[in-house]
């Protein structure tokens, strides 16, 4: 009997304890962390990841194919503007002008040779008295074929009367055949005249020509001047060309910089336009961000940007939205997502540019995280943001503590971040509300603070 009665009493006993442990927790309430509605500051942002870059970098680039002197500036060091900082190996240019100057020169000469035309000047004298010589030869030419052809009209007359005079014994046999022979002779004589005129009349034709190819040949002289002197033009623009690469082949530094990248460093032959170096003014240093397009239209120039990240350090540094870029592009994420970006390039704060270059030698190409303020109030009703939640229809939820139980209360937003949001209906100023419920919390629950 003793055991039965024990055992019956810790039974009581035990269901005491778990009636006290059950009505306990039913009167207390579940155990929630609130916050309180406050007037304060909220600015809304957009952050992203961008890298430090330079508005304009200045390449250093062979201006005419040649063979470059050894480079010794390395990359890190600054130049100066008009610094030597590269040549092409003066030897070769200097060859080069040599050679140039030199064809201006003979062609020059050749102009001068071609003008002289003193030879052709006399020639035509000559060939003019020479045709005039012709012509009087000619002209005597023509009197001995008519003194000829007299003296052959003659014969034949003598011959006539002489063989009329002999039939009548007027004259001697011997003396008609001499009076024959001269008739003969006169013939041939009148023949020979006439040849030697037909000659000289072709002669005359060929001469007459000769003081007219000597004026051509004048002339042509002239369009061989002509031709000469666009070859000097054509010589003197090589030249001046070969003036303007021999300046160009000593290189000097556009800017007040820093040497970015050498692309070249020991003495070698290179084509125009190879890059030898890439110079940049790391005092114009800006960030390049590329922004998700639905959160960029938010954005605009001169927005306040807070610029952090390893590459920054504490405290983080201050910029401005200096430019957006019109165009968008499409850039696949790191999960293989396909999203729509904008360029956004922003500057820094010039205090801060210069504090990052003495203490942190901030570069081009630094990986930095950009938080741009779109939107901003100084005094606003704020709540944590992990206290707002949706519900069935879509609007938006908080849970207020009334009398130590959790009541839903409908809310308008404003201005939201990552850590509060704006209230700007449903709630006053002071009113409690839960942070982070959870999602078995019901309406009307009874509920104890946390904090």
């Amino acid at each position: 009997m003793k055991t039965k009665t024990i055992l019956i009493i810790v039974g009581v006993i035990v269901c005491m304890l778990a009636t006290w442990a059950v009505v306990r927790k039913f009167s207390s309430g579940v155990e929630v962390e609130t916050a309180l509605a406050r007037i304060g500051p909220i600015h809304e942002f957009v952050d992203e990841r961008g890298k430090t870059r330079l508005p304009e970098t200045y390449l250093v680039t062979m201006p005419a194919a040649g063979r470059i002197e050894a480079i010794t500036l390395n990359e890190g060091e600054r130049v100066e503007k008009d610094e030597l900082v590269a040549q092409i190996v003066p030897r070769d240019l200097k060859l080069a002008v040599e050679q140039a100057d030199a064809a201006v020169e003979r062609l020059k000469a050749s102009i001068r040779e071609n003008a002289d035309n003193n030879v052709e000047e006399t020639a035509y004298s000559q060939m003019v008295q020479f045709v005039w010589s012709m012509n009087q030869t000619v002209l005597a030419a023509a009197a001995r074929v008519a003194a000829g052809r007299a003296k052959f009209d003659y014969a034949e007359r003598d011959l006539k009367r002489t063989q009329k005079l002999a039939d009548s014994a007027a004259r001697t046999q011997d003396e008609l055949e001499k009076t024959i022979v001269r008739k003969v002779q006169a013939g041939v004589d009148y023949q020979q005249d006439m040849l030697v005129h037909t000659a000289m009349i072709a002669l005359q034709a060929a001469t007459d020509l000769m003081p007219t190819m000597v004026r051509q040949y004048i002339n042509r002289k002239n369009l061989t001047e002509d031709v000469l002197s666009k070859q000097e033009a054509e010589a003197e623009a090589h030249l001046q060309q070969v003036l303007q690469e021999q300046q160009r082949g000593t290189m000097h530094s556009p800017v007040d910089g820093v040497v970015l990248k050498r692309s070249i460093s020991n003495e070698r032959f290179l084509p125009a336009g190879e890059t030898l170096l890439e110079i940049g003014r790391l005092e114009d240093l800006e960030i390049e961000a590329d922004v998700l397009s639905l959160d960029v239209v938010e954005a605009k120039v001169g927005n306040p940007v807070k610029i952090y990240g390893p590459a920054i350090g504490r405290p983080a540094a201050k910029g401005t939205v200096h430019r957006i870029y019109p165009a968008g592009f499409t850039k696949i994420s790191s999960l293989g997502v396909e999203q729509q970006r904008v360029k956004v390039i922003i500057h820094f704060c010039r205090e801060d540019l210069q504090r990052l270059r003495r203490g942190r030698n901030l570069g081009v190409g630094y990986r930095v995280r950009v938080q741009i303020t779109t939107a901003e109030k100084p005094k606003a009703l704020v709540i944590p943001r992990s206290a707002l939640f949706r519900d069935a229809e879509g609007d938006w939820c908080v849970y207020t503590v009334q009398g130590g139980r959790a009541k839903i209360q409908t809310v308008e937003v404003g201005l939201i971040n990552d850590e509060l949001v704006e209230i700007t209906a449903g709630l006053t100023d002071g009113e409690q509300v839960v942070v982070t419920p959870e999602s078995n919390l019901a309406d009307g629950a009874r509920v104890r603070t946390g904090g």
